[in-house]
Order: C-alpha cells, then sequence, then structure tokens
C-alpha cells in the first residue's frame, strides 16, 4: 500500500464512519475502485485507523468524556456496549465473510437508503434531549439496535441514532449518543482485530510473526498519518453531520445511499 491510496482511505474513513451511509461499505468500495490487494495488510489498516476517528469524538465532547461527576454516563456506555461485544464475537466469522460479497454490500446500502427515507415520520414527538435522559435500559436497547450494523452496509451510525429515536431521543441526542457510543464499540473492535485476530493468528507462526513485525516496521508511517487523516476529517464530519441531520433529518442521506447503492450494484454486476 502506498501513502496517497493510504490517505484517501483514511479520508473515506474519517468522512463516513459517524454519518449513517456505511463506512466500512465505502471503504471496501474505495479500496476496490484503487486496485488495492484484499490482504490482511489492507484489512488491518482499515481497522487501525478507526483509532483517529475514535479521538475525534473524545476531543469533540472532552466535557462529557472526562465529566467524572457523570459516573452514570460511564455506566451506560459499558452496558450498552456488551451487545456488540457479545453478538460480534458469536458472528465474526458470518461477518468476515460477508465482507468481500459487493453485490450483498450494495445491496444493503440501497435498502437502507430506503429506510432512512421514512424514519423522520416514523418517530415523532420525542421526549429526550440530552444524555442524561437516557436510563440504562435505553442505553442497553440502542446498544442491541447497533448490532444491526453487523450486516456490512448497514452503517453503525445510522442503526445507533434510528435505536435512539426509537427510544424517545430527539435527532441530536440521539446522534450524539451514537458518537459516544462508537468510542467503546470501535476501541473494541480495533483491538480484538489487530492485536488478538489479527496479530494473535500471525505470531502464532514464529516465521509470519517475524515478517509482520518487519512489515509493521516498514508501513508505521503509514498508520500514523492514516489515523492523523481520519482524526482531522472525523472530527469536521461529526460537526457537519450533527448540523444537516437537525435541518434536513435522514432524507438526504436515504437518497445518496440508494444513489451509490444502485451505482456500485451496476458496476460490480456489469463491468466486475
Amino acid at each position: 500500500m502506498d501513502l496517497i491510496k493510504a490517505i484517501i482511505i483514511a479520508i473515506v474513513e474519517g468522512l463516513t464512519e459517524y454519518l449513517p451511509i456505511s463506512s466500512t461499505a465505502h471503504m471496501g468500495f474505495t479500496a476496490n475502485l484503487l486496485g488495492m490487494p484484499d490482504d490482511e495488510f489492507l484489512k488491518m489498516f482499515q481497522v487501525s485507523i478507526q483509532f483517529g476517528a475514535i479521538l475525534s469524538v473524545v476531543v469533540a465532547y472532552w466535557k462529557k468524556f472526562f465529566d467524572l461527576n457523570n459516573i452514570q454516563f460511564y455506566f451506560k456506555l459499558a452496558f450498552a456496549v456488551v451487545p456488540a461485544l457479545v453478538l460480534g464475537y458469536l458472528f465474526d466469522d458470518k461477518i468476515e465473510a460477508i465482507l468481500g460479497n459487493q453485490i450483498a454490500i450494495s445491496s444493503v446500502l440501497v435498502l437502507g437508503g430506503v429506510i432512512l427515507l421514512f424514519a423522520d415520520q416514523w418517530f415523532k414527538n420525542p421526549t429526550i434531549d440530552d444524555e442524561k435522559g437516557i436510563t440504562i435500559k435505553k442505553a442497553i436497547t440502542i446498544g442491541f439496535w447497533q448490532c444491526l450494523a453487523m450486516m456490512p452496509g448497514t452503517s453503525r451510525s445510522a442503526a445507533s441514532i434510528i435505536g435512539g429515536m426509537a427510544q424517545g431521543l430527539t435527532r441530536k441526542a440521539a446522534a450524539e449518543f451514537s458518537f459516544f457510543l462508537a468510542v467503546p464499540t470501535m476501541l473494541a473492535v480495533t483491538v480484538y482485530s489487530v492485536f488478538v485476530k489479527t496479530w494473535g493468528k500471525e505470531t502464532a507462526n514464529p516465521q509470519k510473526g517475524y515478517e509482520m513485525i518487519m512489515a509493521s516496521q516498514d508501513h508505521i508511517m503509514i498508520f500514523v498519518i492514516g489515523n492523523v487523516v481520519a482524526f482531522i476529517v472525523a472530527l469536521i464530519a461529526i460537526k457537519a453531520f450533527i448540523g444537516v441531520l437537525n435541518k434536513y433529518g435522514f432524507k438526504p442521506w436515504g437518497w445518496y445511499r440508494i444513489f451509490v447503492g444502485i451505482a456500485l450494484l451496476i458496476y460490480f454486476y456489469f463491468f466486475k
């Protein structure tokens, strides 16, 4: 992987991680369009740059994350992330198998777009406009909604935001809690994918472990730059998304998903 392609992937991650359009799908499509080999290094890079996106939320909402007087906030996130940890571990192999199926992911993009067109009509008269109004029970329920994103192309952000709105949250409150929930969720995914799943598997074989260490040394700058780029772009995207969501709702993102999904279906079905 060269630096230019790594930066492009990082920009895509930063732009799409917190938008309801599926960052996994967009990174996969981008890598495919750039002609990048679907190898272990690419997979690990796509997961590792989520760390930069994680930091963007912590920085954007640092008062919330470092408010030690609000212990309930940490409990809510801890309980909300449990469903994804358990179900993600149980269905990891099945999720991995779908990741390479671009036709299936494109189809999910279109289906999710249709759902977003009507999402604003389904949840009216919200009663909770701040994280403090979210109970532990509601947090866990949103956590289960987030698990819908285990199907590549669904979007973790879309699933958790809609889940929040189903629990009576305003669009803004649901989006912000989705951002908060992304931190422990993505941190767990990153640690498991990079250090447990990939690193553990490779280092079990001494020769592969040595090769991986050398590869890591050769590509460490790519990882660093990728995370910095993802951090900066995600920080901008978070603020922009809240404004668009408040003003226009989900429809723009729904039409975007439908348009991109259909275009990709045509591309992968007829030209790949």
